[in-house]
């Protein structure tokens, strides 16, 4: 079946209580090398690896296909020797300074809204390969992976979190699949971070529902997959 969106998948590490960082908000590894493992193997299948503006910020982090290997396996699997990298950033916030803007391997995106200030996406606009205001008041997520698709050729994405970016993504119907790993740790906190933040589901009707498709236990870590059931109309 023909679409105008990209197929969108969702791939996040959560520990046991379901947060995926400390309430501080800065960069914590706290899963294993074999998860960090599959996440260049999912990105290995992508167009694109997109994520939000306050991820970069807090962590070192490209985008990048992540090595020779994976650079094979996207030759082998018929895609470009580098992924695309996407950051959304409704305000046009995101740090200059952000490691991303300085690993030239691929060309990098900033998705905007018109709240951004112009300077600020001028400043952009020097870093980035190219920067594309969709929406308002915010970033009119449908619209920006219809213009990935026709001007990028996105047929697949990538997204990595935050959890206020995966919320916007599941809240409008976008996602077509969920990649969780969940992790043996307990770090608690009511401030901290989940997979899905932003506003929530006001009712459970409303809610994301899903279908577990896949589950696999490497050590005391479960790598899950699963299909976002289409709501009724």
């Amino acid at each position: 079946m023909k679409t105008n969106r990209p197929f969108v998948l969702i791939n996040m590490a959560m520990s046991a209580d379901g947060k995926i960082a400390p309430a501080h908000r800065r960069f914590v590894a706290f899963c294993s090398r074999r998860d960090h493992a599959n996440l260049l193997a999912l990105r290995a299948t992508t167009d694109g690896v997109m994520c939000g503006a306050r991820t970069v910020d807090s962590a070192p982090v490209t985008l990048d296909a992540g090595g020779t290997v994976y650079e094979r396996r996207r030759l082998r699997g018929g895609l470009a020797k580098q992924n695309l990298r996407i950051v959304v950033s409704g305000s046009g916030s995101v740090d200059p300074q952000a490691k991303i803007f300085q690993h030239k391997v691929s060309p990098v995106i900033v998705l905007a809204s018109c709240q951004a200030p112009k300077s600020r996406l001028a400043k952009l606009e020097r870093l980035a390969s190219c920067v594309k205001v969709c929406g308002k008041n915010s970033i009119a997520l449908g619209q920006a992976l219809g213009w990935l698709r026709r001007e990028w050729a996105v047929k697949r994405l990538l997204c990595e979190g935050g959890g206020e970016l995966n919320f916007e993504l599941l809240r409008l119907g976008l996602v077509d699949e969920l990649h969780l790993t969940i992790c043996p740790r307990v770090i608690g906190g009511r401030d901290a971070p989940t997979i899905a933040d932003g506003e929530g589901f006001a009712h459970l009707a409303k809610a994301a529902n899903l279908k577990l498709t896949r589950q696999r236990r490497v050590g005391d870590e479960l790598f899950t997959t699963w299909r976002i059931r289409p709501k009724a109309r």
